[in-house]
């Protein structure tokens, strides 16, 4: 094969990769493995639904593998911040908490992370990965809330979340309607929305509606499917890992700008559940079968 088609098809086989990624560096497969977790979120400023999400999952995780340490990152500078000042506590950025693991001589690390789906904040923790797997002598990374949507004899994620999800939703009467919020992306990630849509249609959740705060669809694309349904009430739930500041002021604020506020003008009797999914047990469920997927790879052909 020429060097050119070699390059080729090194190039098709990257851009065919899905799913966990794994490396291994082929230099340090003789030394003796010392492994660690790294745990992966965005973050919130708000502590209790943090100590209810992230927080549980973390510890739930812990538990599984208690003889591994698990190290929590949080992805966003300004969370970090704003959570060492009001708080004092000082969680680490992805990259901190990489090369101190590196430092302290772990080669093994299975990074888990803990998006909803593979959009932005994924695909940093995939440039992660990218960069920091040389150091290491096997590094992996696991796969978002959701990813696979059934095909080709994959899981069904989207389905599953979606099931999951529902879980929390009240009894509805025929002008009753419930309202999952999405925070959306530009991101062609964005499009799992329609997909989760679909999911919940073909659960019998007819009147379940996705909307999202930064992506497609919007509220305005959503309020008038509730009024052709004629709809009276409606409830709000965030589709999110925590109860944030989306849920807690874009969603159900007071302001007039609120999705509360937009629809109370709109004619519709409004309630709002501000829960994050993390705090639902079914969901933290399926983030620990993502980390479980993960960690078996990580333990593959070695004595972890």
């Amino acid at each position: 094969m020429s060097e050119h088609l070699k390059r080729y098809s090194e190039a098709l086989a990257r851009a065919a990769e899905l799913g966990v990624r794994c490396y291994d560096n082929p230099a340090r497969q003789g030394e003796a493995v010392k492994a660690a977790i790294l745990v992966l979120s965005f973050g919130t400023t708000y502590a209790e639904t943090r100590g209810k999400t992230i927080d549980a999952l973390v510890a739930e995780i812990q538990a599984e593998q208690p003889g591994i340490p698990v190290v929590s990152a949080l992805t966003s500078h300004l969370v970090v911040q704003r959570i060492r000042e009001r708080e004092g506590i000082n969680y680490p950025l992805p990259e901190e908490a990489l090369q101190q693991l590196l430092a302290a001589g772990y080669n093994a690390i299975a990074m888990v992370t803990t998006d909803v789906l593979p959009g932005i904040e994924y695909h940093y923790a995939l440039e992660l990965w990218k960069e920091y797997s040389p150091q290491t002598k096997r590094m992996v990374l696991g796969t978002p809330l959701m990813y696979w949507q059934g095909q080709a004899d994959r899981p069904d994620d989207v389905g599953d979340v979606m099931r999951a999800v529902s879980r929390v939703f009240p009894p509805l009467g025929q002008q009753e309607a419930v309202l999952l919020l999405a925070h959306g992306s530009p991101h062609l990630a964005n499009a799992y929305h329609g997909i989760m849509q679909l999911k919940l249609w073909q659960q019998g959740r007819a009147r379940a509606f996705v909307y999202t705060v930064e992506g497609w669809p919007r509220l305005e694309d959503i309020i008038p499917q509730l009024q052709k349904l004629d709809i009276r009430h409606v409830t709000l739930l965030p589709l999110m890992l925590v109860a944030g500041n989306h849920a807690c002021q874009d969603m159900a604020g007071s302001e007039p700008e609120s999705h509360k506020s937009q629809l109370e003008a709109q004619g519709f009797a409004v309630e709002a559940y501000l829960h994050g999914m993390g705090e639902n047990p079914a969901i933290r469920s399926l983030y620990r079968e993502r980390f479980r997927e993960c960690w078996s790879v990580l333990q593959r052909e070695t004595r972890i």
